[in-house]
């Protein structure tokens, strides 16, 4: 490798590990103070770096978010089709589902507030993120119930676009009980609850 190469290395990872401080730093001033009352000023001295940082890295206090949305979205989308392509059963890729929604967001309290709370602060906030990623991870559930149903595992008297929104928004449902539980208890085993429930529904047979 050159010395140019290296130098161009360099400069990468420092970029890397700046941008990663910030985007850590966000979540945790997010959560701790609230997106609209929080500032550039907090996020950076989070983060342990002088506010023109941040703009070096970011436009906006609104584009540190949509960041935080994409990243979490594209960590979540990437393992999951990662670890449902060793998944068979329809119905053993939707308790997978669950199992790493809620792992994922119990593991980090700090960006499941900004999940569930921060980025529902305006119509504008929802609408966007719900175009953005939000879509291609309720499009991996719609698909995989729509497989369960050609299968013969799954009813066809339902729709998979509706099945696929009862079933993240009983997730969801379990992360915003947890943060705002005065109880500390893991959230990650809820997904067997929800999913013996999806699947089994609460009528006796």
């Amino acid at each position: 490798m050159s010395r140019n190469q290296k130098n161009a290395a360099a400069t990468r990872s420092v970029v890397t590990d700046k941008r990663n401080a910030i985007h850590r730093a966000a979540v945790e001033v997010f959560a701790a103070k609230g997106y609209f009352s929080s500032k550039v000023a907090d996020i950076a001295s989070a983060a342990g770096v002088a506010d023109g940082t941040v703009y070096l890295y970011f436009k906006s206090k609104e584009e540190i978010l949509h960041f935080i949305f994409d990243r979490a979205m594209e960590e979540f989308i990437g393992d999951g089709l990662r670890e449902l392509a060793a998944i068979k059963s329809p119905a053993e890729k939707l308790r997978r589902v669950a199992e790493l929604h809620l792992e994922r967001l119990g593991a980090d309290r700090d960006l499941a507030v900004v999940f569930q709370v921060e980025l529902r602060g305006s119509t504008k906030f929802m609408s966007e993120f719900s175009r953005a990623g939000f879509a291609e991870y309720l499009d991996i559930i719609k698909k995989t119930i729509d497989e369960g149903q050609k299968a013969g595992d799954f009813r066809k008297d339902i729709k998979p676009v509706v099945a696929a929104k009862i079933f993240y928004g009983a997730l969801d449902e379990m992360v915003t009980n947890w943060i705002l539980s005065k109880r500390s208890y893991p959230l990650g085993p809820m997904a067997a609850e929800v999913t013996k429930i999806f699947l089994g529904g609460v009528a006796v047979k």
